[in-house]
């Protein structure tokens, strides 16, 4: 039995504080699947695809890492996934806040999957996707927060809503 582990969010768009959690999650379980989800809450920059391409550009050095796409619930997918766990990063105790009705939530949806949290490493604790938008979208660097593919789609973006 493969002790998958579902890695799920927006990525709008990934960071290296993502990465970071997916390259340490890859060394736990012997399967992650980084799911891109869409945060109702949140009007997003990039598509779906979009994402999930950035994702399969910046995840291929791993070789037990999977991404894919998901638009229902999350309990619901990792069941169908057969997922033993979920796992989610923590920046600050306001995310281990959010992050605790969630998981109480999803436990009440589906008590054999467990989640596991991981700190983010101290380099990429201010670390969020709309602290590298705001920077972007002002044209100002984001070299070293994001992966060069993601830097790039940002600079293409930002350049055409600019127009």
């Amino acid at each position: 039995m493969t002790n998958l582990a579902i890695c799920p969010g927006s990525f709008d768009p990934v960071t290296y504080g993502h990465l970071d959690i997916i390259q340490r999650g890859a060394k736990v379980f012997d399967q992650v699947i980084v799911a891109v989800f869409n945060n109702q809450s949140k009007a997003p920059l990039f598509t779906v695809e979009e994402r999930v391409e950035l994702l399969i550009e910046s995840t291929k050095k791993f070789d037990n890492v999977f991404v894919d796409s998901c638009s229902g619930l999350l309990m619901d997918y990792a069941a169908e996934k057969n997922a033993k766990a979920v796992l989610r990063g923590l920046r600050a105790v306001s995310d281990f806040e959010y992050e605790m009705q969630i998981t109480a939530m999803n436990r009440k949806l589906n008590e054999d999957i467990e989640t596991f949290f991981m700190m983010t490493n101290n380099q990429y604790s201010f670390l969020s996707s709309s602290t590298v938008k705001e920077v972007a979208k002002y044209h100002a660097s984001v070299s070293g927060l994001v992966p060069p593919v993601v830097e790039e789609a940002l600079k293409l973006k930002y350049a055409k809503n600019s127009l």
